[in-house]
């Protein structure tokens, strides 16, 4: 059926096929985002970003991808400054932006606002980051990265680790592994493991999970370690986030141990729980990661808009 003119709330509107589709284009976009190609795919587009939610990496990458491509954007940065201050209703807002543009990119606190704005909008809604729901092209770059490193998404054995329970990069990351056959081994403090709910969407998807505590082994047979930090601003009680902070570091004798093709993601940022002598190790792939983030939103932004992406 295509990805032109669809919605992206969850990974799991797409099919295998639809991610290989888009990792196989993202490759294509890498020397666009390195501009050492000029692009014009997405000229004559107008592309709304619509962030009620702090974000660095997520909202650059989608303004850069938009722009390297030919396209604009406009961005509402700063919730503060939107009419939803006046009380205005996320669904009357998304509404109104819906006319201004030829997409929307939402970034909002509330899990399920992403499936709210999709059945507001008449223009595709792309969700990125619905409080600790899903976050679907995270995911899309995360596996880019893994697929960059190794070749193949199959086989792989993948450490989850961290906040397990309100990562809703690891929840998205968790279906996408499942469906390319991927090993799990989860790791979290026993308040932040993840949702049963996942757990057993897993199980029916017929997924390889296990669970580890110590970190010294989680890293011997590992393949990818997804380190992920703990989310403090998901946490209604503070006393109970400092329960759980700096319960987990990686460090170089950490990953003393690894096997010298291991590779650490973090979908960023970091806040202390990896050690940053650890950039300096060939294991570091986090920041690769996160450029990658750039030629997989060109991907997705034209494959959505145009049908295609050249």
């Amino acid at each position: 059926m295509g990805l032109q003119g669809r919605d992206l709330i969850t990974i799991r509107d797409l099919s295998r096929g639809e991610i290989e589709e888009i990792l196989q284009a993202s490759r294509r976009m890498i020397p666009y985002a390195e501009g050492t190609r000029s692009g014009s795919q997405l000229a004559g587009r107008l592309v709304t970003l619509a962030f009620f939610e702090p974000s660095t990496r997520t909202r650059l990458s989608f303004e850069t991808a938009i722009q390297r491509l030919g396209g604009r954007c406009v961005t509402i940065a700063d919730p503060s400054a939107s009419s939803m201050r006046k009380g205005e209703s996320l669904h009357d807002t998304i509404r109104m932006l819906s006319s201004y543009g030829d997409a929307i990119i939402l970034r909002h606190p509330n899990e399920g606002a992403g499936r709210l704005a999709a059945q507001a909008s008449d223009k595709p809604v792309i969700n990125a980051g619905d409080g600790a729901g899903q976050h679907p092209s995270q995911t899309l770059l995360d596996l880019a990265a893994m697929h960059e490193a190794f070749g193949t998404l199959s086989g792989l054995k993948v450490v989850l680790l961290g906040d397990l329970k309100y990562g809703r990069t690891v929840h998205s990351l968790a279906y996408a592994l499942a469906t390319f056959g991927a090993e799990l081994v989860l790791s979290s403090p026993p308040s932040l493991g993840l949702p049963e709910e996942i757990r057993q969407q897993l199980d029916q998807m017929g997924a390889k999970v296990s669970e580890e505590t110590q970190i010294h082994k989680l890293v011997r047979d590992a393949d990818v370690l997804y380190v992920t930090r703990i989310q403090k601003e998901r946490f209604v009680d503070a006393a109970e986030y400092e329960k759980v902070a700096g319960s987990y570091r990686i460090d170089r004798e950490v990953l003393a141990g690894a096997k010298p093709r291991l590779i650490v993601l973090h979908p960023l940022p970091r806040t202390g729980e990896i050690d940053p002598a650890v950039d300096a190790t060939p294991h570091a792939a986090y920041f690769r990661q996160a450029f990658l983030g750039v030629p997989v939103r060109m991907a997705l932004l034209s494959l959505i808009l145009t049908g295609k992406a050249r």
